[in-house]
């Protein structure tokens, strides 16, 4: 039997723009880049170390459009990423030539982004049930074909997707963009103008320490080794409280609300490319 459609009630609907997902935002950006083909793609033709936080504006669009955007929006937004994607060609670190539509590049994107919800759940809510994840994963691989993921390179159900998400993490090791990475997210511009410049500068120290901290506190231990990243008891107590407090606070905000922020900005981006005289205006 075929995955429901993504409408309100449904594990996707649901689970996938919960707001505590922002949390893992660093830690999603460095699994992918640490696929060789990613970081290659990103490094040649991602302007994220100029304008990070545009680029971050820029992706969460994207994904609340094919999510929370009806057929019509998801199909869009699925063709003109495919489109966008087809001129990201270069050489990768080791001289092998490249394409950001490779597929096991590409699908290796979409699982990060199909376990976001999940691990966000697990670490500050209520871990989802058999039942939501298998309705889930469903709903998340209609969304991978939408987006030209091949039929074979999507496990054909949740074990199967851990065990597939675990094998190519352990493939992977620190490379030039993971270090760029850190760099970027050290020395990251004044997110609005609003920000005086001196109070940002006093702020951005702190902002590179907790992102560090979730980070470190997210990614899968073993790898979390391999990028010779220090995690001590001391920080896990840290983290467990911190996930504990987030769990308990945000219980208390209904589901449906918790993606409210989302699905608006999925359905604006709709609208928005359905009348460009008004997008025209809100971009200049």
């Amino acid at each position: 039997m075929g995955a429901p459609p993504i409408v309100k009630g449904t594990a996707a609907w649901r689970y996938f723009g919960d707001f505590r997902a922002g949390l893992l935002a660093g830690q999603v950006l460095l699994l992918q880049v640490a696929h060789p083909v990613v970081a290659a793609g990103v490094r040649d033709h991602s302007n994220y170390t100029e304008d990070p936080w545009t680029r971050l504006q820029q992706t969460a669009a994207s994904l609340s459009v094919y999510i929370y955007g009806g057929p019509a929006g998801a199909r869009y937004e699925a063709d003109r990423l495919r489109e966008l994607h087809k001129t990201f060609k270069g050489v990768d670190a080791e001289g092998h030539r490249y394409s950001a539509l490779n597929p096991h590049a590409y699908a290796w994107v979409h699982a990060t982004l199909v376990k976001v919800p999940v691990d966000a759940q697990r670490f500050f809510g209520r871990p989802m049930t058999t039942a939501e994840l298998d309705e889930y994963y469903a709903q998340m691989c209609d969304v991978g074909r939408l987006l030209g993921v091949r039929d074979q390179d999507m496990p054909p159900d949740w074990p199967a997707f851990e065990r597939y998400y675990d094998e190519m993490v352990a493939g992977f090791a620190t490379n030039e963009t993971i270090e760029t990475l850190f760099d970027t997210i050290r020395t990251v511009p004044n997110p609005v103008r609003w920000l005086p410049g001196p109070l940002w500068t006093r702020l951005r120290p702190w902002q590179y320490r907790a992102q560090l901290f979730f980070i470190r506190g997210t990614l899968p231990p073993a790898f979390r080794d391999r990028l010779d990243l220090q995690w001590t008891v001391a920080d896990q107590r840290r983290f467990s409280r911190f996930c504990s407090a987030t769990r308990l606070i945000t219980s208390l905000i209904p589901v449906s609300a918790r993606s409210t922020l989302v699905r608006t900005v999925g359905r604006l981006n709709v609208w928005l490319r359905a009348h460009p005289r008004a997008r025209r205006l809100l971009v200049h």
